[in-house]
């Protein structure tokens, strides 16, 4: 059995670093600050460039059409960033839902 575990329903979702966008946190881990969340980008959203100074970004999109530099994504997509490395801005056509893996502290500046 896997030391940790979630079973559905997933309830909990906190608003985010923008308006628009909601977390769900699966795992926090208590020695680095990382983090996996589940993120909701409502339809609409855009989340202007930034820069995530404390953690690598790993992003999976599980539903969802996200716009980024004109280009589309939708499943299936995975998106990474370095830490400290700028990315964005980022539009969310529709509803976008994505697990996201932090690799420390969730910390956004601007790019």
């Amino acid at each position: 059995m896997f030391p940790i575990s979630l079973k559905p329903p997933l309830t909990g979702w906190k608003p985010g670093p923008y308006p628009g966008v909601e977390l769900l946190v699966l795992h926090k881990d208590a020695n680095t600050g990382g983090v996996t969340v589940l993120r909701k980008f409502h339809a609409g959203t855009v989340v202007p460039a930034h820069v995530h100074p404390d953690a690598d970004e790993s992003v999976y999109v599980l539903s969802g059409e996200w716009d980024e530099s004109g280009e589309v994504y939708g499943p299936g997509s995975f998106f990474r960033a370095a830490k400290g490395t700028a990315h964005g801005p980022h539009l969310a056509r529709t509803e976008v839902v994505s697990l996201t893996i932090f690799s420390g502290p969730l910390t956004v500046l601007p790019a």
